[in-house]
């Protein structure tokens, strides 16, 4: 079971792509896919030890964009911001990343300061992403990974431009690093960046 903003809980689902073994191979971020003796695709690092738990949270959506912006909506109502993770199931990072954000300590910090939603977008590392008009909405437009990690104000202003698409090595990451870095930008001022056709007061 995932926990969704608002305390909202439902099942992940997920969906695994086969892909030739060279096209693995040219993924940026979350390549760890091996081919089971049974012909099925896993998770390299499924056996391995690792420090962090892990979650399928990335479900397929029937209205993704709605749910972004239901997400916004309750942010503007309690004063916080979007917590927007673009990923999917099939990716280790992205399992890891869910995986700390469902732990008491991010749910914590996660209800004090963001309304978190998940977003599934395939496999853009391939050609074949999906919902990525959701990221351009928010002025990123170079999704080659997953996750993506978007943090939003009320006002559909983008907090972590720099940072947003950075995260395709989210379970590399220790505990502490991610929790600061989400600590910091609740906290980070958003940039007002000029938009062509329109004349902002100075």
């Amino acid at each position: 079971m995932t926990m969704q903003a608002g305390g909202i809980f439902r099942a992940g689902v997920t969906r695994m792509a086969i892909l030739p073994l060279a096209a693995l191979l040219a993924l940026p971020g979350c390549v760890a896919i091996n081919v089971t003796d049974n012909g099925s695709t896993a998770s390299a690092d499924a056996e391995a030890h690792h420090d962090y738990l892990e979650a399928n949270s990335y479900a397929v959506s029937a209205d993704p964009m709605g749910d972004v912006d239901a997400a916004l909506a309750r942010a503007a109502e309690r004063d916080t911001r979007m917590l927007l993770v673009m990923g999917g199931n099939w990716c280790h990072d992205s399992r890891a990343l869910a995986g700390w954000l469902e732990t008491e300590r991010f749910a914590a910090l996660i209800e004090d300061h963001y309304e978190l939603v998940f977003v599934n977008i395939g496999l853009p590392q391939t050609g074949d992403g999906h919902n990525l008009d959701i990221a351009a909405r928010f002025g990123v437009d170079n999704i080659e990974g997953t996750p993506n990690l978007l943090v939003v104000t009320p006002e559909g202003l983008l907090v972590n431009r720099d940072t947003a698409t950075s995260w395709r090595n989210a379970a590399s990451r220790s505990e502490d690093a991610i929790y600061d870095e989400l600590v910091e930008l609740a906290h980070r001022p958003a940039l007002i960046e000029p938009v062509e056709g329109i004349e902002i007061a100075q």
